[in-house]
């Protein structure tokens, strides 16, 4: 019986877990460590950031939902790998702390024949002064990373709301808190689900709307911008973007480092140089993400952390590292198995991994100071990328050393983004954009580096409906409920 062992119950953890099982049946063992007792769609952690869904719609208990597909559940949050295993401890295994109810802290070992790294981003609060503390969110902002960071952000923007509703005018500032921010999707949701629920509650004239992020232009969305077929033409996402904001009356600073928070004021450097302060009542400021805390050790118990992770803390798997040229990168820098550059055991889908370089041109202003998104690898790429994990585990453990390996490139993979823009069966609307390949190749389509015949975007009530329907979906799918293999990641 082979061991495989899934640290992370995000959805590429998930869907390599959930698929793993199914197909290997109860012949073969398979493990999912996690420190979170609840699985997140947080797509929905908009919504619930603005109160039109509550936390229960966009989580659920694991336990039971492992417990029906025969995979073992265990609450704790991985600190070590040992792909050598050590000398007490034959095997590879992880070193794991518990983070479940009444046994917090508790530190055991969990073997495994073969381990997949999907452990997804730490949310580095810490990175900016002021924003947060390490990994937690400070007092000065909101998030909405998680569904309990939606709930309290929800709780201060209705604390905003009643205050204009008494006469006091508001200052909301949305964006990136870092010049390596990834995720700014996730921000320009929440800012135009903001915007659609002062209007709903009457109170959009006592409020000062204001975007700022790390982008180089608005639509940059950490990959370089892109070029889709709209309406019949061939629009800029620069220009889709910009008319959203501008239609919406709501003003924006891009290529900006927020350096420092302050209670109710951010501080921030731009692209040439320049220093600038923006005052606030209600700030939701996305953090940049690292790999999490986890160290690699050799059996002889010395630290080969450098030798498995990148220095931002991802995991290094088989790209083509090292190209620091802009005009040299490739599609075919990017991985397509995922598998460790170091352990052909060890695989890291989704976030977990390490790119070989951003999408974005690289930006740094006359200072130094690097101002460039991350690259995205959330969402529909983590779920595509976690169940070719899974194939190639199962083809292992089943067919042998041997077996050849699936593999699936970002380079080679469409993704498709519905982003709400208000919330409302009637009045409710979604920016639908599709981009194919995610990595421009400028070899295969020169100019824009992608299939603008596969590349579109189109905004209005279908995108929300739509996007209502997926939220459905993928709780459905993920709690493996009947036929859940016959929905697409």
């Amino acid at each position: 019986m082979a061991k495989l062992v899934i640290l992370g119950g995000g959805v590429s953890g998930h869907t390599t877990a959930t698929f793993a099982a199914k197909w290997l049946g109860s012949e073969h063992e398979v493990i999912v460590v996690t420190p979170n007792s609840q699985w997140n769609w947080i797509p929905s952690n908009i919504w619930v950031g603005v109160g039109q869904m509550k936390k229960e719609e966009v989580t659920f208990d694991l336990a039971p939902v492992y417990k029906k597909a025969g995979i073992t559940f265990i609450q704790a949050k991985a600190t070590e790998i040992h792909p050598e295993g050590s000398d007490t401890i034959e095997k590879a295994f992880v070193t794991v702390e518990s983070t479940s109810s009444g046994s917090e802290g508790e530190v055991t070992t969990v073997e495994y024949d073969y381990l997949v790294n999907a452990t997804g981003p730490k949310l580095n609060f810490g990175a900016t002064e002021g924003l947060g503390k390490g990994s937690e969110l400070g007092e000065h902002t909101v998030s909405v990373c998680t569904a309990g960071h939606a709930v309290h952000a929800n709780d201060k923007l209705k604390e905003a709301i009643e205050k204009m509703k008494s006469g006091v005018r508001q200052k909301i500032l949305v964006g990136t808190g870092h010049g390596l921010c990834t995720c700014q999707g996730a921000a320009f949701e929440y800012i135009f689900n903001v915007e659609h629920e002062l209007n709903k509650a009457g109170v959009r004239d006592m409020a000062d709307i204001k975007w700022i992020s790390n982008e180089s232009f608005l639509g940059d969305f950490g990959m370089g911008g892109l070029h889709m077929k709209s309406m019949g033409f061939a629009v800029s996402s620069k220009i889709f973007a910009e008319s959203l904001f501008t239609e919406r009356g709501i003003p924006w600073i891009v290529g900006a480092h927020v350096n420092k928070v302050e209670e109710g004021k951010v501080h921030y450097e731009l692209l040439d140089g320049e220093m600038g302060e923006e005052e606030f009542d209600f700030a939701m400021l996305i953090p940049p993400f690292t790999g999490v805390d986890l160290k690699a050790i050799a059996k002889d118990g010395s630290d080969i952390s450098d030798t498995m992770f990148a220095p931002n803390k991802f995991m290094k798997v088989d790209a083509k590292y090292g190209v620091t040229d802009y005009n040299q990168w490739k599609a075919s820098d990017w991985p397509s198995t995922y598998q460790s550059s170091a352990y052909k055991n060890i695989f890291a889908p989704g976030i977990a991994f390490a790119p070989p370089h951003p999408i974005s041109k690289p930006m740094k202003s006359p200072n130094g100071t690097v101002i460039t998104p991350a690259p995205p690898r959330t969402g529909m790429p983590a779920g595509i990328i976690g169940k070719a994990v899974a194939h190639s585990v199962c083809d292992l453990i089943t067919k042998g050393e041997d077996a050849e390996l699936h593999k699936i490139s970002m380079a080679d993979m469409g993704a498709a983004c519905v982003a709400s823009t208000g919330k409302g069966i009637f009045d409710g609307t979604a920016a639908a954009m599709t981009v194919y390949p995610v990595i421009p190749d400028f070899d295969k389509y020169p100019g824009t580096g992608r299939d603008t015949n596969h590349t579109f975007g189109e905004i209005g009530l279908a995108g929300h409906w739509i996007k209502h329907i997926l939220h459905h979906m993928f709780i459905y799918k993920a709690k493996l409920k009947p036929g859940w293999t016959l929905i697409p990641e």
